[in-house]
């Protein structure tokens, strides 16, 4: 799997997301991840979760948004003609309806093993990637997509959307008792994601004015008031709570500059699909971006830091691959809007920096974290944990629209 493929033309005169010769290595790393990822498939419902060398990690549990995300991606794959990639999305589509789905009490749970379910907890966030899945397995030509798209959106509509704050609550019981009053913005954010993601599959006009109104607060409110940094976590009022630290993977405290990488590419994709109005939302999305590139960066080292202080300042500074890979795809996306040479700057430094310490350029995939000599290491992380934000960074590049781009990736 080793390579010596260019990442791109070194001329300064020739725009990377132009240059076939970075377009052959976004096809190639695209092409890896693929390989990489296609050894999770096992004839038992489910997947493997697989080590860094691509062995079947043996035991491990299933959990939802890594079922979800593997249909999400393998989607893509099929649609950019990946052979093989239909037989994952099927056998995860198929998981999804037979096992995650709770025949008992609705919605989809958690996690299972071998011997049924292992946290029957019922999550916004995992709902949000059944949501995509499903409307990505709509776009790729899935016959059992609809009907998961219908299951999940009734369940959304009923158990987590609030029509008068226009947000997604996060989380119940597996028979739907409430345990806390948590609120937070990890799981609406992916809500604008899916739901964006299925207006683009079905259509439906009520996506894409949830996804507005989840906008509307986070940056159009948050984001101003707070120096354009985004707080996490919220009371059952909304209201922020700056004390808040839990899951350091997935609530851990203070702010995620990561986020602020998505939350940019999602408002300009927002903006788009509305036909690009006169609403500033490009300003917006630039300074979401630029200051989490600003706080975040680790000059010595680069990558980025996990969380930060609510000053900005660092407060978990471990590097992970998908910070880095959210800020591939952003700088991308104002590159497609207008290009600008520190953009393309940034971009070019983003593509160098996971090249040489990111890539697992002889098994495929990406080292999910390194250390303080920029080593690959293993603090927060089993193996590869799933190929969802990765290949985003390989394939969006390779479309020249802000939104819509499942139907523009072509062939690799």
């Amino acid at each position: 799997m080793t390579t010596t493929l260019p990442l791109g033309t070194t001329s300064n005169d020739v725009r990377w997301l132009d240059d076939p010769v970075h377009q052959r290595w976004l096809a190639h790393d695209a092409k890896a991840q693929f390989a990489f990822f296609q050894r999770c498939l096992r004839p038992e419902p489910g997947f493997h979760l697989l080590d860094l060398q691509g062995t079947p990690v043996p035991g491990a549990q299933q959990e939802l948004h890594s079922t979800t995300r593997m249909v999400h991606s393998f989607a893509l794959g099929q649609l950019a003609g990946v052979a093989g990639a239909d037989e994952i999305v099927d056998h995860g589509m198929a998981y999804l309806w037979s096992h995650h789905r709770d025949t008992d009490h609705g919605g989809y749970v958690r996690a299972l093993d071998d011997t049924g379910i292992t946290d029957g907890t019922k999550l916004a966030y995992g709902h949000m990637f059944v949501l995509l899945a499903g409307a990505s397995a709509r776009m790729a030509g899935h016959p059992d997509a609809d009907r998961l798209i219908a299951d999940v959106t009734e369940v959304l509509d009923t158990r987590y959307w609030n029509e008068e704050r226009g947000l997604f609550h996060d989380e119940y019981a597996r028979d739907w008792t409430p345990f806390s009053t948590y609120r937070g913005m990890n799981a609406n954010m992916h809500g604008i994601e899916a739901l964006l993601t299925a207006y683009e599959a079905t259509g439906e006009a009520m996506y894409l004015e949830r996804a507005g109104r989840i906008l509307d607060f986070f940056v159009g409110r948050m984001a101003p008031a707070h120096d354009w940094r985004l707080p996490e976590h919220y009371t059952e009022a909304w209201e922020v709570d700056p004390e808040y630290d839990g899951n350091p993977m997935f609530r851990p405290g203070g702010t995620t500059p990561g986020h602020s990488f998505e939350f940019a590419r999602l408002l300009l994709q927002h903006w788009d699909l509305k036909g690009r109005p006169d609403n500033g939302s490009p300003d917006r999305a630039r300074r979401l971006f630029k200051t989490a590139l600003t706080d975040a960066h680790d000059a010595e080292r680069g990558g980025f830091v996990y969380t930060l202080n609510f000053d900005g300042s660092w407060r978990m500074p471990a590097r992970y691959w998908w910070p880095v890979t959210e800020a591939i795809g952003t700088a991308a996306a104002f590159l497609k809007l207008e290009w600008q040479e520190d953009d393309e700057r940034l971009y070019r430094d983003l593509w160098r920096f996971a090249a040489e310490n990111l890539i697992d350029h002889r098994h495929g995939g990406w080292y999910p974290e390194v250390d303080a000599d920029n080593r690959p290491t293993a603090t927060q992380f089993s193996g590869k944990p799933d190929i969802y934000h990765s290949i985003q960074a390989s394939l969006f590049p390779r479309s020249s629209r802000l939104s819509g781009i499942a139907g523009d990736l072509g062939a690799l």
